[in-house]
């Protein structure tokens, strides 16, 4: 299919700097790539231009944005726990690993059902695509079968996903937790699935669930397939002063979870650690020396991680956002940009984070961390087009514009700071309309 959109566009191609296209006319080829990118083009030259482009305008369907709508990039949300979905905004009010043991371990465990999977992760994936979130990056269960529906639901819906089938074989309920064998031979079954799929919007992750749960053996050789299969990695790293001293306490040779992942083969280029809150600098200039980078989840890090990521210390990472559902109450990613400003100020007199180098990490920054800046997260000829329609002045639009005129700047901060589903009008993945009904 090919999208024909022309207005304004609106992106971050820089940190801490919004691009406006202005009378921008954008076209994709059948494969969603952009073929032309092209600014300042009068609305009624479009069908002369498409007819040079051998796009006939009279069997062509060009998308024209009002004065009030732009397009801009999709959201990638670097990190969430598709099994916990169910109890989302609710049960925040315990430590992690108590919490991990009340709440989590009881919803994943119930995704041995494969009725059940269904049902939670279509509902996941059209919430998630109705808020304009084009990538993620999925935690799944220990469940072969239930990883491998949430692999299809997500191609079903068009949806461009990471995801990762759970390996864990200690410090978990009897019932939900595999030997060190049958986690691995799980892991590596996904893995095949998912590469033999007809689709390049499906990449398996190895995921061992973090450090506490998996073995020295398990991780040895989740790093092993990780190299020979030359996928992802994602687990949590540094996450609460709990986690940093259990881990402590079960490998006192390893100085800290940076090492740990490092000697076992799965810190990468391709590895995306969540939280990161407690890193020592040691530990950055090790990840930074090896390409791995950060999802940074501000709402499930003010409740589980004793801090605020910082920024500043840390700046030598790639770092994106992540929702964290259900350790983080809201699937919007816009929820995490906003909290992201706001704990950034946190012990300082101005946010360190401001909301354009937010919307940077939940786009641009996000596709850099899971591996596809080349590919999404801004506008750029070659690049596929993964973009939301954002329109300001729907019937049931939760914000209201009273001045007589605002710049586009200032409606997109609006947006950001405001916006909510009511706001997108459509979502692209790979130029294809995949809006939820």
């Amino acid at each position: 299919m090919v999208a024909i959109i022309h207005g304004t566009l609106v992106h971050t191609p820089i940190k801490g700097e919004l691009a406006i296209l202005r009378n921008c006319l954008l076209i994709t080829n059948d494969q969603g790539n952009i073929t032309l990118l092209k600014q300042d083009v009068a609305m009624e030259t479009v069908p002369s231009i498409l007819q040079q482009a051998g796009l006939p305008s009279g069997d062509t369907k060009v998308r024209y944005l009002s004065d009030y709508q732009f397009l801009m990039p999709g959201l990638v949300d670097t990190h969430i726990h598709a099994p916990q979905y169910p109890f989302t905004g609710t049960s925040t009010d315990l430590p992690l690993t108590e919490w991990l043991n009340k709440y989590t371990f009881p919803s994943e465990q119930k995704f041995q059902d494969t009725d059940w999977a269904k049902k939670v992760y279509g509902t996941l994936v059209r919430r998630l695509l109705r808020n304009g979130t084009t990538t993620a990056v999925y935690f799944a269960s220990i469940h072969l079968e239930a990883t491998q529906i949430l692999a299809d639901t997500t191609v079903g819906y068009g949806q461009r996903a990471l995801v990762g089938l759970v390996s864990m074989d200690r410090n978990a309920p009897d019932d939900y937790v595999d030997t060190t064998a049958t986690a691995i031979s799980k892991a590596e079954r996904f893995i095949q699935y998912c590469q033999h799929q007809a689709t390049s919007l499906l990449t398996p992750v190895v995921t061992p669930r973090f450090i506490p749960t998996c073995t020295l053996a398990l991780l040895e050789q989740l790093g092993g397939l990780a190299r020979r299969y030359n996928v992802p990695v994602q687990s949590h790293i540094s996450e609460s002063l709990g986690e940093v001293a259990f881990v402590h306490q079960l490998h006192p040779d390893f100085e800290s979870d940076a090492t740990l992942f490092d000697a076992c083969g799965l810190l990468t280029d391709r590895s995306i650690m969540a939280h990161g809150v407690h890193l020592t600098d040691t530990d950055v200039h090790l990840m930074a020396a090896r390409g791995s980078g950060v999802a940074v989840c501000p709402l499930s890090n003010a409740y589980f991680a004793n801090g605020v990521f910082p920024f500043q210390q840390h700046a030598a990472l790639k770092t994106g956002l992540g929702t964290d559902v259900a350790g983080g109450y809201s699937p919007s990613m816009l929820t995490s940009i906003r909290q992201t400003v706001v704990s950034s100020s946190f012990g300082h007199d101005h946010p360190v984070v401001d909301w354009k180098t937010a919307l940077y990490m939940a786009t641009l920054g996000g596709a850099e961390l899971v591996g596809l800046k080349d590919v999404i997260g801004s506008f750029a000829q070659g690049k596929q087009l993964d973009a939301l329609v954002i329109d300001l002045t729907t019937e049931d639009s939760p914000l209201d514009l009273l001045l007589d005129t605002e710049s586009m700047d200032l409606l997109v901060e609006k947006f950001v700071n405001l916006g909510d589903d009511r706001c997108i009008v459509d979502v692209l993945v790979a130029g294809n309309y995949v809006t939820p009904q």
